[in-house]
């Protein structure tokens, strides 16, 4: 997988399993607010900042514990 740059496409990466109703107001307003945090953290970064999930290690939620909502 190649390093993900724009705010855009690290959103839809991390939107796409949710399979979300696209064009919706709420789509809308997560996408906006994803995109303000991950401008604001590049801000105030020291170095300019990418995204490479393949190199990221899984997250395995236990559910169980969580409860499954």
């Amino acid at each position: 997988m190649q390093s993900l740059n724009s705010p855009t496409a690290i959103i839809d990466f991390c939107l796409a399993p949710l399979n979300l109703d696209t064009g919706t107001e709420a789509e809308r307003e997560v996408r906006r607010r994803l995109e303000h945090v991950i401008k604001t953290f590049r801000a105030k970064a020291a170095q300019p900042v990418s995204v490479d999930f393949s190199r990221m290690p899984s997250q395995v939620i236990n559910e169980a514990a969580h409860g499954y909502e």
